[in-house]
């Protein structure tokens, strides 16, 4: 069967249109597996959350699992409920920062997102049609709780600001909608909030935060000479600043920057990240007396690896953060809150903190190649690049191909949710960043042409 579980991160369907018989198979799967008792589900502001999330409830309920409903709250408060509670599973309805036309499932042991080995489990069950299903006197009950003040609860406690921050909080319509404000308001800052409604549609911007579709709170921030302007996406799991003068703050220097901060908060450590993250990662590190170690792209790679490693941070460079002393998985309200607090301990302002951090040069180029094609076609990229860049200092094939070179590296890798091979490139120049990105274009372009 194909797979249903994708491997970039959004993990259990989230990049296909899920139908309702998909969504019943799934949980009835899930809860076989782990011979489930207890279940929390939730979902995010998408159109089709409510149709997915009676299916799942539905399906949960015959397999005699009873199930604590958290209506409509972002991720990381369903994956820290399902913790908190002591749930065998969680079912989280969301697309992440996906367009307003898909959905999916996540799905969550404790506050750990579910593992490749898992997901093959499941994948087994549903193929079989394996489902253990409970006798009609047996059938799970529902109970509907208020998830979003126990997530609350923890974070206020967690976290204790002192000066009254002036926020703008832009949730785009998502998950984040009553928790993003609420939070930072419970914690003493002054907060405007903008795109605060439930909105499945995402009339207002675009579900992904990026410095295009946080126009609207740049000018804002600016407007209302506001410190800082925060955003999240879809479902709340990933996290977005623009500085007091409004300017969108780059994704990988806000990483590496916390990284830094959280290494120098507990004297040292190991930080977490990808493999298509910026060296600036391990320039900070390094400064601080950490290192860094690098997975595959997507959430759950760096949440095992922080787990196994005792990481004291992790995240990906698209705002993906994971505050492991609360839990396991990427939060942005928490996130949005402990850099705040950051700010405060380091007595600066946004554009100080990531000031710190060396600016280098990304460039990133999509290739059109078919599905059947991008991994084998990949694995042939490893080998040409190795010759056309012959002094490499490093390479790995942790996730694709990723050549470490004088000047920057470059990285090339399948899409695990549409049918594209990604460069990614960076260097330590403009004009270094340009040279690696033409060769490697070129080559690319020529290996695609002869294997298709």
């Amino acid at each position: 069967m194909a797979k249903l579980f994708g491997s970039s991160g959004v993990r259990g369907l989230a990049n296909i249109e899920v139908t309702p018989v998909l969504a019943c198979k799934v949980a009835c799967a899930v809860a076989t597996h782990e011979k489930a008792k207890l279940a929390i589900v939730a979902r995010d502001t998408r159109v089709s959350g409510s149709m997915l999330e009676d299916a799942v409830v539905s399906a949960l309920l015959s397999c005699g699992v009873d199930v604590l409903l958290a209506d409509m709250v972002p991720t990381p408060v369903l994956a820290y409920t399902a913790k908190a509670y002591g749930a065998d599973v969680g079912f989280m309805q969301t697309a992440s920062h996906n367009p307003p036309q898909y959905n999916g499932i996540k799905v969550f042991k404790s506050d750990l997102s579910y593992t490749e080995a898992d997901a093959e489990a499941v994948e087994k069950i549903i193929a079989e049609g394996a489902y253990q299903l409970a006798d009609w006197r047996k059938l799970g009950s529902v109970t509907r709780i208020d998830a979003q003040r126990v997530y609350m609860d923890m974070a206020i406690k967690y976290v204790k600001l002192k000066k009254p921050w002036k926020v703008v909080v832009d949730a785009g319509c998502g998950a984040a909608y009553k928790v993003g404000p609420e939070l930072l308001r419970a914690l003493g800052c002054e907060v405007t909030a903008l795109n605060s409604q439930p909105d499945g549609f995402f009339p207002a911007r675009k579900s992904e935060p990026n410095a295009e579709s946080l126009k609207d709170l740049a000018a804002a921030v600016k407007a209302l000479d506001a410190d800082i302007g925060i955003a999240f996406d879809g479902d709340a799991d990933r996290v977005a600043f623009v500085d007091k003068r409004g300017v969108f703050v780059n994704f990988d220097r806000s990483l590496a920057a916390y990284g830094a901060y959280a290494l120098k908060q507990s004297g040292g450590g190991t930080i977490i990240t990808t493999i298509e993250a910026s060296m600036a990662v391990e320039t900070m590190a390094q400064r601080y007396g950490g290192s860094v170690t690098r997975t595959p792209v997507g959430d759950i790679y760096v949440s095992e690896a922080i787990k196994r490693d005792g990481a004291v941070f992790g995240g990906e460079p698209c705002g993906a953060w994971i505050q492991p002393t609360r839990h396991l998985c990427p939060d942005g309200p928490l996130s949005a809150a402990m850099f705040l607090m950051a700010l405060e301990t380091e007595g600066k302002s946004v554009s100080e903190f990531v000031g710190e951090v060396p600016e280098y040069i990304t460039k990133r180029v999509n290739f059109a190649c078919k599905n059947e094609f991008k991994y084998k076609l990949v694995e042939r990229l490893g080998a040409a690049l190795k010759n056309e860049f012959p002094d490499y200092t490093d390479y790995s094939t942790v996730d694709g191909a990723r050549l470490a070179l004088k000047r920057g590296w470059l990285l090339v890798r399948a899409s695990g949710t549409e049918p594209l091979i990604r460069l990614t490139v960076e260097g330590e120049s403009e004009e270094a960043a340009k040279d690696l990105t033409q060769k490697a274009t070129a080559l690319i372009q020529k290996q695609i042409e002869a294997n298709q």
